[in-house]
């Protein structure tokens, strides 16, 4: 039960520090919102300050980030699939869904990882990875805790939000 304890003081702190971040850029928010507000425009944008004015030069690195990390774990199943590698049980044999996936899954990440043609296949990869949910997944039970599809949940919407986002600045669609 010791490490229980610890994960706990761990997890407290962390959210104490999210606490304090969001609390320190929270009025810079409201008084530009206020100030947009008063500056009779509704739809002009709020121009942000303090954390959130720090935090917004390094977006575009941070989905270029995202994306690769994304990829690289994805390889993981795509690898496991292909070459046994990390082993994960019994290889798929051709007719089977999961020898497609396989293929899909190595190809897809490599080319996400890369950042070649990102919006396309990061979209075929979120479908793969909902299409595995609710043929895996669902059926075992409603949770995904339980049925065992955070993983496959995370990857999809990650993947979806690829599709809209690109493959920022650390990609060869950024070249093209």
């Amino acid at each position: 039960m010791q490490i229980f304890d610890w994960q706990r003081k761990i997890f407290s702190t962390l959210a104490f520090a999210a606490i304090l971040l969001v609390a320190a850029d929270l009025p810079l928010v409201i008084s530009t919102q206020a100030s947009a507000a008063l500056a009779g425009s509704p739809n002009a944008p709020a121009t942000t300050s303090g954390l959130g004015a720090a935090l917004d030069q390094y977006q575009p690195y941070v989905l270029s980030i995202l994306r690769i990390m994304a990829a690289l774990l994805f390889l993981q199943h795509g690898m496991a699939k292909l070459f046994g590698f990390p082993p994960q049980g019994e290889m798929p044999v051709f007719p089977r869904p999961e020898w497609f996936a396989g293929r899909i899954e190595f190809v897809g990440s490599t080319l996400v990882g890369l950042g070649l043609f990102t919006r396309p296949v990061a979209f075929i990869l979120s479908g793969e990875m909902a299409f595995a949910y609710f043929m895996s997944h669902r059926p075992r039970g409603f949770f995904p805790l339980l049925n065992g599809g955070e993983p496959a949940i995370l990857f999809c919407f990650v993947f979806f939000y690829l599709v809209f986002a690109g493959g920022g600045p650390f990609s060869l669609d950024a070249l093209l």
